[in-house]
């Protein structure tokens, strides 16, 4: 058409139609008295009566314009007046958020001016527009549930970084994060509110009254006698702290909730509305109204099935109306009262959205009657009014406002060219459109209808007060039973519920996901890919901007579905192509790591960065994969030209994107740095503080330098992906160790790889905090039945305490009702049985993805890390968060992956392709907690014996130049349930205290592994250079740990003694406890270590076992020394008891110490008893006192001093009854006997030795060796221990080379 409303020339497109064979003979306009007939139906007056034929004008094509335009004019003069500017506002008409001088602090705000983000300690912000008089109401769509504070404010207010709405006089707030509302004081006030919630604020200048509702459901009056008179005038204003979110309607769409008598501040465009819907009423009527050309009359047709087959009448009438209606559907208010009404009303038949065929030919219309711009900004505006009320519906129990709005999308995106564009254009680049897959967990389950939909409530009442589960199952009473049924009953009718939502959510993806609807380019499932990619790289190298990330909660609902549909898409080609793999059997092959048709943005591969892999591997590369990497790829990036790709990147996304929006109308696309509050993008940065920052956008130029780290995914096509004949596409450069076997379509391999990365980027995060719920659940339910004994037990005397007990009694049970059916929702959303599987699924996927990586060799470092995070990870979800709602021993194949991962932590914690620190400690990590449990520790124990031993020989490397403190905690758990007194779960003086979490692994029973220990005692024996190389590293290990434990109590005694300070440092202490910690868990290997193979010290024909044993004697003698002195230091601390020393105690380090000694002086033989006992005899240290410390007997001189002090218990084994056997406590007596026999035998034969034939190194053992070429002399234990580390002298620095026995000849 050349302009609106001239003339019936219509040039604006052509209007061929392609039509059905069978109605080709409908060719002609029908004549003129029957279209006359029908265009007086289509476009009837406003009163909706028809004039008599008599009296009505002749209408043809040629005056049905002017025709059209008189109907349209009607009543809009009497409109005219609401145009004008109301009474009682002052401002502009638009109202937006002042973002020129109506700020306070850093705030980022959305492009339309409607939505804010905080982004300081507590930023405010008001509207543009201001009201003095009348009634007056604004909605605010609540987007987080965090501080803030919503209102009225005058322009005299003044606000700052603490003090913000409702914190001066003439300023009027409602928290409903606090539940409270403010105006310089504060009170309790309203409910409180969630992220999904709509909060109206509505204020009456004539009454002097302001109120807030909630969801529609009023609040009451929050504040009266408001100042008013001349001057005041109150602002629309809020303040939110960091990180919220909320997004303005002032009146720029309808009100969500209306309160009748007050307006919003912005009026509606009531002229335009009245013409939407007339013209609305027009097309409707052309939809009922048929043409019967053979009969030449007119006739009712069933709008369901109506389509527009070609008729050339039918077409010109709907272009006539589409003239006036297309440009009102560029406008927001009226898409969404309008139009998206009218499609609404047509789903609300029911049945399937296949049955309405009449919104895709609505649709069809759309593409051929408008122009292109129109038809691109109405779709974006009807999809984000859809995702607006989607995401800002209450929650009913049956869910019905998310299904409607749901059924509409899908029909919308049923429509392949409405699809692409929307893919293209608006999904992921304007719309957070992840919030489509999101089901919002009701904070206020009244309201949301679950007391109807679960009135039975339970909670399970299985634990102690100690937090642990208890050991007796108790039979569960009939009343229980019934409860708990009904309660389950109620989860069932509230999970078939949301599967609906769920159903509909997946079939949005596969929409998305249809790789046949090429027509027209490329099919959406390629589309889909390349935004998914760049959603994934958002989310991937924004971690630290939290405006940017899709909201973790998000994650989950979008991981649960897309896996839904990817599956379905898996399978679906297995069917046509058999020798494809099923989903079960589904991975990601390695190719795609290093072949470079993936991008991973900047996340870190095993092997480290890919630029240096690239470099380091090229041949391998070349050899196993047939790929040459190109040499300009391989030079070195520096710092400097990176920070000008970043400054090059912004500036390129600034002047990229507008030169896009040109092609949708003009209307600037919004930049992709930053997610908006609610739906879209935020692109403003206000600031107090920079208000330069406030810059006009940049004008439209040429695009400038790309960031090479920036995606190229936008070119990306589906040979790219799929291949062609020749091309493998994503599957370039298979290697030889990988099976040439068609795993499925390539596309779907990418999706599954992205499933993994969203996995690790914040969904197990998500999982890991709701389980906060069932802890709640847990510890009420204890409160409950700890405030029900006591009420038992209340004498009937004491009435007062009688009803205190009574209330907390009724408040616990009413917060458990809450809690129970909030937890049955979590329970269905997120740790169902279903979602189970799905994170069962994805573990059993990484490791089939590293075990075919790691088939590759040293191609194995290109994996990103994120595969083995993903691994341990979901292992460890599926064993702590699903439980005990479902248990993992039910899931098919358990046992079978529990040992294949088991193999996988086996050999890669100490693989040396994997290089990043942070991954090779949760890999150590992962398999110290494996260890923990039994059912784990059954699973290392079934891995190939070759592994197994491969592994205990990692595990024995020496502790120097690694993280030693985890392997060491391996192999004291593989070794705990064995050791003297060591078949404790926790320390015997910890017993009476609540530990802070039960299902730690620090805190499980005992559960050794004789084979793995046998394997270790095998490697000792059989490998002369690993024993002494491993027990010389964990001795020099315990003597820095317990070295520096000692330090640290000779400062915390200290600071304790000062009067001027009570306090000592938590983090001093905590170091301090990991100490001590560490020196035990080094002597319990020492321990496991004398007991599986006590040759290594013994057998004195091994080159380094007297030097071993004399160390070991040295240590072992300083311990005790230290910790049984009376009085002593170890005393002191110990019996101050400070919080964060609580494991610091006699028992575990002196039970350890004694283990060692009773297998070196009792438990071998007899000439294994007297090299130890010689060896620890000579030691200057020794002290028999301390082995008699150890059962309880004092020295004389020490007795009579305590005398007086009569109530202080001496430390004895024989107190430890429970920990320590009988036959344990013989070989303690028996060790002190055979000392007591030997030292009183050594002090009586002992010679004084002269000060000049000591070693004048340790001045403790006799000179014994005499060094080749310098002939200095020492003791054997110095040079030996000495030459372990260094060749050179102790005095000239000569090189040693050789060491000769010396003895001191006989004097003449």
């Amino acid at each position: 058409m050349t302009s609106r409303g001239a003339g019936t020339a219509f040039s604006r497109k052509n209007y061929r139609l392609t039509t059905e064979p069978e109605k080709s003979k409908v060719t002609g306009i029908v004549n003129s008295r029957l279209l006359n007939d029908y265009l007086h139906r289509v476009f009837t007056s406003a009163d909706g009566n028809q004039p008599a034929a008599a009296y009505r004008k002749h209408l043809t094509f040629q005056n049905l314009q002017e025709h059209l335009e008189r109907l349209l004019a009607e009543e809009n003069g009497s409109e005219d007046s609401r145009d004008q500017v109301a009474e009682g506002r002052l401002g502009p008409s638009t109202v937006v958020l002042d973002h020129t001088s109506g700020f306070e602090g850093l705030l980022l705000v959305d492009d339309d001016l409607l939505g804010v983000i905080g982004h300081s300690n507590f930023g405010s912000i008001r509207a543009t527009t201001c009201v003095y008089k009348g009634k007056w109401i604004y909605e605010v769509l609540i987007s987080s549930q965090g501080l803030m504070q919503i209102g009225w404010c005058t322009l005299n207010c003044r606000f700052n970084q603490e003090e913000g709405v409702g914190d001066t006089p003439d300023s009027y707030a409602y928290d409903g994060n606090r539940v409270r509302k403010w105006n310089v004081t504060t009170t309790n006030y309203g409910k409180s509110w969630a992220a999904g919630d709509i909060v109206s604020c509505l204020i009456d200048l004539d009454e002097g009254t302001i109120a807030f509702c909630l969801n529609g459901i009023s609040l009451g009056t929050a504040f009266d006698n408001i100042t008013r008179g001349a001057g005041m005038a109150y602002f629309p204003a809020i303040s939110l702290s960091f990180k919220e979110s909320v997004a303005f309607n002032f009146g720029s769409r309808p009100l969500r909730y209306p309160v009748e008598g007050y307006r919003p501040l912005q009026d509606p465009p009531v002229a335009d509305l009245l013409k939407a819907r007339k013209l609305l009423g027009y097309l409707k009527n052309v939809i009922h109204i048929g043409i019967d050309v053979t009969e030449g009359k007119l006739v009712e047709k069933d709008t369901s099935m109506w389509q527009l087959q070609g008729e050339p009448t039918v077409l010109i009438t709907l272009a006539h109306i589409f003239n006036y209606f297309s440009p009102l559907m560029c406008k927001v208010y009226l898409v969404e009262d309008v139009l998206m009404t009218f499609l609404l009303s047509i789903l609300e038949r029911g049945g399937a959205v296949e049955a309405h065929p009449l919104i895709q030919q609505l649709l069809d219309l759309m593409w051929l009657l408008m122009e292109e711009y129109e038809v691109h900004e109405c779709l974006k505006q009807l999809l984000m009014s859809l995702l607006r009320a989607y995401r800002f519906s209450p929650i009913i129990p049956d869910l019905g406002l998310q299904i409607h709005y749901l059924r509409l999308t899908i029909a919308v995106l049923k429509h392949e060219k409405s699809r692409k564009y929307l893919l293209s254009n608006v999904l992921f680049d304007v719309l957070r459109s992840v919030v489509f897959f999101y089901i919002k967990s009701p904070l206020r389950v009244e309201e949301a209808g679950l007391q109807e939909l679960i009135p039975t409530t339970w909670w399970p009442n299985r634990f102690t007060k100690e937090g642990k589960e208890s050991k007796e199952v108790k039979e569960e009473s009939a009343e229980e039973r019934l409860r708990r049924r009904g309660y389950e009953r109620g989860c069932q009718r509230l999970k078939k519920r949301i599967e609906v939502v769920e159903g509909l959510q997946v079939q949005i993806l596969k929409l998305l996901l249809n790789n046949k609807d090429r027509g027209g380019g490329e099919a959406s499932r390629y589309i889909f890919l390349n935004k998914f990619r760049k959603f994934l790289q958002e989310n991937a190298s924004n971690r630290g901007n939290l405006t940017v990330l899709c909201p973790p909660e998000y994650m989950v609902c979008f991981l649960h579905r897309l896996i839904a549909a990817l599956r379905y898409f898996w399978d679906g080609h297995k069917a046509k192509s058999p020798a494809a793999l099923s989903s079960e059997e589904a991975y990601v092959p390695p190719q795609l790591f290093y072949n470079g048709k993936v991008d991973y943005f900047d996340l870190q591969r095993l092997g480290g960065l890919l630029s240096h892999l690239k470099k380091t591997l090229k041949d391998d590369l070349a050899a196993k994969a047939n790929i040459l990497i190109d040499p300009a790829e391989l030079q070195a990036v520096t710092m400097d030209d990176l920070d000008e790709d970043e400054e090059s990147a912004t500036s390129a996304a600034q002047s990229q994107r507008p030169s896009a929006a040109l092609a949708i109308g003009g209307a600037l696309a919004r930049p992709a740095w930053l997610s908006s509050p609610t739906l879209g993008r935020a692109n403003r940065f206000l600031s107090t503080a920079a208000v330069s920052l406030m810059n006009p956008r940049r004008p439209l130029g040429a695009l400038e330098k790309i960031k090479v780290l920036t995606l190229r995914v936008e070119q990306r096509t589906r040979e790219d992906i799929e291949g062609t004949h020749g091309n493998e596409g994503l599957l370039l450069g298979r290697p030889p160790e990988e099976p040439d076997q068609p795993i499925t379509e390539n596309s779907l391999l990418e999706i599954l790889d992205g499933i993994v990365m969203m996995y690790n980027l914040s969904v197990h995060q998500q999982l890991g905090k709701m389980v906060g719920v069932s802890d709640d659940v847990n510890e009420y339910a204890m409160a409950l039945k700890d405030t029900e004994e006591k009420i038992s037990r209340c004498p009937k005397r004491r009435r007062d305490i009688h009803e205190e007990l009574l209330k907390s009694q009724k408040v616990f049970s009413e917060k458990l009702n809450h809690l129970s059916r909030r937890l049955a929702w979590i329970n269905v959303t997120i740790y169902s049985k279903e979602k189970m599987q799905d994170i069962y699924w994805l573990l059993r996927v990484c490791i089939r993805t590293i075990e075919h990586g790691d088939r590759t060799g040293s191609l194995f470092a290109f994996m990103p890390e994120f595969y083995l995070s993903v691994a341990m990870n979901s292992y460890s979800a599926l064993k702590n968060y699903f439980s005990p709602v479902n248990s993992m021993e039910e899931l098919p194949g358990y046992e079978e992956t529990l040992m294949r991962l088991a193999a996988i932590l086996a050999k890669h914690f100490a693989d040396s392709r994997i290089v990043g620190t942070d991954i090779r400690d949760s890999l150590m990590q992962a398999l110290a907690s494996y260890v923990c449990y039994p059912h784990s520790l059954r699973a290392v124990e079934r891995i190939p014996e070759e592994q197994r031993i491969s592994m205990m020989k990692n595990l024995l490397a020496p502790y120097e130049q690694r993280p030693w403190a985890q392997t060491n905690w391996i192999l004291v758990r593989l070794w705990r349930g064995c050791g003297f007194g060591y078949r404790y779960t926790r320390l015997p003086h910890l017993l009476k205290t609540k530990p802070e979490d039960a299902s730690l692994p620090s805190l499980q029973k005992p559960c050794p592994s004789t084979l793995l220990q046998q394997h270790m005692a095998d490697l000792l024996r059989g490998d002369r250079e690993l024993a002494p190389s491993f027990l010389n590293s964990v001795l020099n290990q315990l003597n820095w740990a317990f070295s520096e434990f000692i330090g640290m109590i000779q400062e915390i005694q200290q600071a304790a003694e000062r009067l001027e300070r009570n306090f000592v440092d938590s983090r001093q202490l905590k170091v301090c406890a990991t100490c001590f910690d560490l020196s035990v868990s080094l002597l319990r290997v020492l321990e496991m270590t004398v007991t599986l193979a006590p040759e290594i010290f013994l057998d004195w024909t091994r080159p380094s076992s007297e030097l071993l044993l004399r160390r070991l004697a040295q240590l072992l003698n300083q311990v005790l020394n230290r910790v049984t002195a009376e009085r002593n230091l170890f005393d002191r601390v110990v019996n101050l008891r400070l919080p964060g020393l609580e494991s610091v105690d006699h028992y575990p380090i002196l039970v350890a110490v004694t283990g060692i000694l009773v297998r070196l002086l009792v438990d071998t033989d007899v000439q294994g008893t007297e090299r130890a006992t010689a060896v620890l005899l000579a030691d200057p240290c020794f002290q028999l006192r301390s082995i008699q410390y150890l059962l309880g007997h004092a020295e004389p001189s020490a007795l009579a001093a305590a005398a007086p002090a009569t109530d202080k218990r001496h430390f004895s084994l024989h107190t430890y009854t429970e920990y320590i056997s009988t036959e344990e406590l013989a070989k303690v007596e028996k060790m002190l006997n055979h000392l007591s026999e030997e030292f009183k035998q050594a002090a009586a034969t002992t010679l004084p030795t002269s000060e000049e034939d000591l070693c004048p190194i340790c001045y403790a053992h006799p000179i014994s060796a005499i060094f080749r070429p310098c002939s200095h002399k020492s003791c054997k234990a110095c040079i030996n221990q000495h030459l372990m580390n260094n060749k050179d002298c102790f005095f000239c620095k000569a090189t040693i080379t050789g060491v000769d026995d010396f003895t001191k000849p006989a004097s003449s």
